[in-house]
């Protein structure tokens, strides 16, 4: 992968995961009070230090997600006498490194004590034995089992975070019956629907972009796997090398091959495109009935909150019907933490079915607790159902030793940029057979 590649898709990573859950809950110098600006330890008795991105790229900008988790650590500091520092990252203090740059470097000198994560940063860190196994925590015994999944590394319970994200498909659900036409379950059924809208006018039914098309692999990869009772073996032959990702991913590039020959997406465009901003004024404007989005795009208004049409949110379609996506970040400790006991106390409470209630109120997600609900605002409640119901597949698993997010994310971008589908197999070797030399 080049360089320039990977330094453009962990500052999306970044940037994405602030806007909508895990990554937002930083805090930024001007914006907090200063006993959370990196106190004097003398002046503030004890203090756990937390590394986590810059909250919001507009100062004015309300950010829902920060606040949520701001009150969590309120709480903790309160139960606990202790003072969280919020160490921050911005793009214009780090220049050209990317946050999973600086957050690699943090923790490898033991820089801080909280770390939140992206998936790739997880599964490097867990492996290199830097972060702390939070198992023994009391708040684990509440955790959701894709949670446990997601994040243990070696055996290790590496992170936890304070909320699910998920993906799915936005549709205008007036579109659909304009032409007859029920929400599609299986790719054959998307691709139909698809030729009818290209039929009736609508040259381009999907509006994509240059970070998220992957969803639509993963769904149809990974189907089987994370619902036929067979995950930890399956995961197991893909290790080892008994079993090839190749061959899980080749289905859902062909399908992407093809809604790029038959034009239901422009492969051209989408290239260039950056999430929400290319694709959402037509969908808002009733042009496009498809685009894909994360959970929290359907709750707020800078997003598709508000739109003049009946919006659902569904899976994304396979063999096993519409299939959430979920990737996974979260809070880690660090393994030499200086105040690794306040830290892991610290973690107890902001993940403590009490704060994780009060995160899923604020901000009207789905939790990690499995104890932990609220209710949705009813564009979501397809997605969410599914979720219930315990099916979904994740996107990013720190117990595989291929990253998924992010690689398959790149190598989706290469056939948009005219790769073909075997190019794109052999990728995925080559990561393998890099992962299986490492071991």
């Amino acid at each position: 992968m080049k360089k320039r590649e990977d330094n453009r898709l962990r500052r999306w990573a970044a940037a994405l995961l602030a806007g909508t859950m895990l990554l937002a809950p930083a805090g930024c110098g001007g914006n907090r009070e200063d006993k959370n600006l990196l106190p004097d330890e003398k002046e503030a008795g004890r203090v756990v230090n937390m590394f986590s991105p810059m909250e919001k790229t507009d100062p004015n900008a309300e950010n829902v997600a920060r606040t949520a988790s701001d009150l969590t650590i309120a709480m903790a500091e309160e139960r606990l006498g202790v003072t969280v520092a919020y160490q921050t990252y911005t793009a214009e203090g780090y220049q050209d490194k990317t946050y999973d740059d600086v957050a690699l470097d943090r923790a490898r000198n033991d820089m801080d004590d909280l770390y939140l994560l992206n998936p790739d940063t997880i599964l490097t860190l867990g492996a290199e034995g830097r972060l702390m196994d939070l198992s023994g925590l009391d708040s684990v015994k509440n955790l959701r089992e894709i949670i446990r999944v997601a994040n243990t590394v070696d055996g290790k319970l590496v992170a936890i975070p304070q909320e699910v994200v998920a993906y799915g498909m936005f549709v205008n659900v007036d579109i659909f019956k304009q032409y007859g036409l029920e929400l599609p379950d299986t790719p054959e059924e998307f691709l139909e629907c698809c030729r009818v809208f290209q039929e009736n006018g609508i040259d381009t039914p999907v509006g994509a972009n240059r970070w998220w098309l992957e969803t639509f692999v993963f769904a149809q990869a990974y189907a089987d796997l994370y619902n036929g009772g067979n995950t930890e073996a399956e995961i197991a032959a893909l290790n080892s090398g008994e079993a090839r990702y190749s061959d899980y991913m080749r289905p859902g590039f062909e399908f992407l091959q093809e809604m790029i020959d038959c034009g239901y997406i422009d492969a051209e465009k989408a290239l260039v495109s950056e999430a929400i901003e290319a694709e959402g004024p037509d969908f808002l404007a009733g042009k496009t009935p498809i685009v894909m989005a994360y959970w929290g795009a359907a709750n707020t208004e800078t997003a598709y909150g508000r739109t003049d049409f009946e919006m659902q949110v569904i899976g994304f379609p396979s063999s096993r019907g519409q299939m959430p996506v979920m990737p996974m970040t979260g809070f880690a400790v660090g393994a030499n933490a200086e105040h690794a006991e306040d830290a892991m106390r610290v973690m107890d409470v902001i993940t403590s079915d009490e704060a994780l209630q009060l995160y899923a109120e604020t901000n009207r997600v789905i939790s990690p607790s499995k104890n932990v609900s609220v209710d949705c605002v009813p564009a979501l409640r397809p997605l969410n159902d599914r979720i219930q119901e315990g099916v979904y597949v994740l996107g990013s698993n720190a117990g595989m030793n291929v990253e998924q997010w992010g690689n398959t994310c790149l190598i989706v971008r290469q056939l948009l940029g005219g790769a073909t589908v075997d190019e794109c197999m052999a990728a995925f070797d080559r990561l393998q057979d890099e992962a299986m030399n490492r071991q």
